[in-house]
């Protein structure tokens, strides 16, 4: 069965000139028809709400701006934004680290390396003093041939799970566990934390209040598209509006 749109076919040629724009998507293919499908849908509507303009981006880009309303934030909101977000608003925060790393190859799976890891780990809590030596010996990262030594590291350096655990850390606290990341396992310790500095609420409103006016809008947005989608008859695939580009 072909895909239809309130009646009227869609063509292989529309879906083909789509296409390009999609080859980052997971399924290029699907990603395609659903952004054909989709404007289909957003242009009846701006139809039979007689939404003129130049161009269907237009009057798309009309539709939304008459249909999808968005209320500004207030400063209340702002600051509670503020607050439950310091973190990511401060600046300047830095560790000092250093680390083992275990790194998966096929003459060293898993399970043996997490052995060692292990092993290594319960050495290390026994004897501290050791972490240089036993880096270079047992590291499999550049890093080793310091001592397993780091440098200074910001938030967002490094891969979200070894971050956070940066993060989390005391000052010469060595972490209880091996952490698992894409390279492999890690005896991680950070030996010294820089304070980042938080900015005053007034420094930062404007951008909160852009923030979040774009989280409501999204929001609101998405909620619109799947009434318009489940008004819609649409024939030979399943249309999730949110889904679509059209809403980044």
């Amino acid at each position: 069965m072909g895909i239809a749109v309130n009646g009227i076919d869609v063509t292989d040629a529309e879906i083909s000139q789509e296409l390009p724009h999609h080859q980052q998507a997971a399924n290029p293919l699907k990603a395609a028809v659903h952004e054909v499908v989709l404007r289909r849908v957003l242009l009846a509507e701006a139809g039979r709400l007689g939404i003129e303009a130049d161009n269907d981006d237009d009057r798309i880009e009309a539709l939304f701006e008459r249909e999808v309303a968005v209320p500004q934030a207030d400063d209340e909101a702002c600051r509670r934004y503020y607050q439950a977000h310091l973190q990511r608003f401060t600046a300047g925060e830095l560790v000092e680290a250093r680390h083992i790393l275990f790194q998966v190859t096929p003459a060293a799976p898993l399970e043996l390396l997490r052995a060692t890891g292990e092993q290594i780990l319960a050495e290390l809590q026994a004897r501290p003093e050791r972490f240089e030596e036993l880096a270079r010996q047992y590291s499999n990262c550049p890093s080793g041939a310091v001592g397993g030594s780091l440098g200074q590291l910001a938030r967002g350096q490094c891969v979200p799970e070894f971050d956070a655990l940066l993060f989390r850390l005391r000052p010469g606290e060595l972490a209880g566990r091996l952490l698992e990341t894409r390279f492999g396992l890690h005896i991680v310790q950070v030996l010294r934390r820089i304070e980042g500095r938080v900015p005053p609420f007034e420094a930062v409103r404007g951008h909160i209040a852009d923030t979040l006016r774009r989280e409501s809008w999204q929001r609101a947005l998405h909620q619109y598209l799947h009434i318009l989608v489940g008004r819609a008859d649409i024939e030979g695939v399943a249309l999730e509006g949110a889904a679509s580009p059209l809403v980044q």
